[in-house]
């Protein structure tokens, strides 16, 4: 049973929250700020997190920052901030989505399960993807960087293995965000520059000019072709 960590100050919310994701199979622990946030994902090592970011003591965008520094466990915020800069900031901090309050309690638990099936997602008999000084193990969720181990959310991993399996062929954002989602979500297309930011802070030995994941102006993204 997949464990989930809702982290929530507003009682209501909580329970509307954990009443559906147990009726979904999942176990579900929580906590109310963010120092209870921090302590409860390293005492129980959840499979996921939906977090606030309006919390109290410390809000939303510090624990992702904190939890980011050591540990690649899916991230969902669950957020009244609406606000276009408010979601890039969180993406780029490395959460995985972002659900808009008032939400579908139905859309919270199918992001949940997408995201799940993605980090758990184990894609067949040992194929390996080599691009350039890429190397990813599918099966084991693995990338090497000139056999350098460099660890990925599961948001991040699917964006590279979309680039990396066709070098040189150029992806839309639409094509790219439904790479990452897989499914048909309300989002917004330049969510997945805020992805890319982080994959190159990641794999790239200078972000600022990137040598492997490289934009097409007015088009999207493509994986370097030499």
């Amino acid at each position: 049973m997949k464990k989930v960590l809702v982290v929530e100050d507003e009682l209501k919310i909580a329970r509307l929250v954990r009443d559906y994701l147990q009726q979904a199979g999942f176990a579900v622990v929580e906590a109310a700020d963010g120092r209870t946030a921090l302590s409860m994902a390293a005492a129980e090592r959840p499979d996921m997190i939906v977090l606030d970011l309006g919390l109290p003591e410390l809000d939303g965008l510090d624990v992702t920052r904190r939890l980011r520094a050591g540990s690649s466990v899916p991230i969902i915020m669950l957020t009244a901030r609406s606000d276009e800069a408010d979601k890039i900031v969180g993406l780029e901090l490395g959460a995985d989505d972002y659900i808009i309050k008032p939400f579908s309690p139905k859309e919270l638990v199918a992001r949940i399960r997408a995201v799940l099936r993605r980090a758990d997602a184990t894609l067949g008999g040992g194929e390996m993807i080599r691009a350039g000084p890429v190397s990813i193990d599918l099966p084991k969720r693995r990338v090497t960087i000139d056999g350098t181990d460099v660890e990925l959310t599961a948001t991040e991993f699917d964006l590279l293995i979309t680039l990396a399996r066709h070098p040189g062929r150029i992806y839309t954002r639409a094509q790219l965000l439904d790479s990452i989602h897989g499914v048909s979500f309300d989002s917004y297309e330049r969510s997945v520059d805020a992805h890319v930011k982080n994959l190159r802070r990641k794999i790239e030995p200078d972000p600022t000019r990137p040598r492997l994941v490289l934009t097409v102006y007015g088009v999207g993204y493509k994986f370097a072709d030499a």
